[in-house]
C-alpha cells in the first residue's frame, strides 16, 4: 500500500479493549493527556522530556487527516488514562530494486500511561491495538518500538505484545 492508499482513520472508532475505550484524538482528550504528559513520573523514560502543549495538540489533531500518523486516547470511564501512537515510515533499505515495494511498509509505536494508572495492563492493551492496526489493517511488514534498558515495565509490555529485543544500546541516548 502506498501512502496515498492508506486510510486516514482505519476501522471503527471508538474501540473497546478490556476496560478501556480507545478513541481518536479530540481537544478534550488531548487536554486531558496534557495534564499529566510533562509529569516527571512520565518523562523519566522519554527522550523528549518536555513538550510544548500547543505543539502536541496541533500534531495530534492533525493526525486525524494524516494517513502516516495515528494517535489514540485511552479512556477509563470518563477519565483519560493513557495514549498510543503509530507512525508509518518507509522500510529502511528494503526496496530490493523496487522502490515502491516497501514504501511506507514499516511503523513505530509508543504508549504513555498516566502514572496514577500504571501497572493495570493499559500499556499492553494499547500496544496490542497499535500492532493490530499496523499488521491487520495497514498490512505493514515491520513494527518497532524503543525503550530504555532500565525501563523494565515497558520492555515487558513489548515482550508480552510479541515483540523481540533486536538492539541493546549502551549510552545510546
Amino acid at each position: 500500500m502506498l501512502p496515498h492508499e492508506l486510510p486516514v482513520s482505519p476501522g471503527e472508532w471508538p474501540r473497546s479493549v478490556g476496560s478501556l475505550t480507545l478513541s481518536l484524538p479530540d481537544p478534550e482528550g488531548v487536554d486531558a493527556v496534557l495534564r499529566w504528559r510533562n509529569d516527571p513520573a512520565v518523562t523519566e523514560w522519554l527522550i523528549q522530556t518536555r513538550i510544548n502543549p500547543d505543539s502536541l495538540k496541533k500534531e495530534w489533531l492533525s493526525s486525524l487527516t494524516n494517513p502516516l500518523q495515528h494517535v489514540v486516547i485511552a479512556w477509563l470511564g470518563d477519565e483519560v488514562v493513557a495514549s498510543g501512537s503509530l507512525w508509518i515510515v518507509d522500510g529502511m533499505g528494503q526496496t530490493h530494486g523496487d522502490p515502491e515495494a516497501y514504501s511506507s511498509r514499516e511503523a513505530g509505536i509508543d504508549y504513555l500511561v498516566d502514572p496514577r494508572h500504571r501497572g493495570r495492563g493499559f500499556a499492553s492493551r494499547i500496544a496490542g491495538v497499535m500492532l493490530g492496526l499496523a499488521f491487520d489493517e495497514f498490512h505493514l511488514r515491520r513494527v518497532t518500538a524503543g525503550c530504555f534498558a532500565d525501563n523494565h515495565a515497558s520492555r515487558r509490555v513489548l515482550e508480552k505484545s510479541g515483540m523481540r529485543l533486536e538492539q541493546y544500546g549502551v549510552r545510546d541516548s
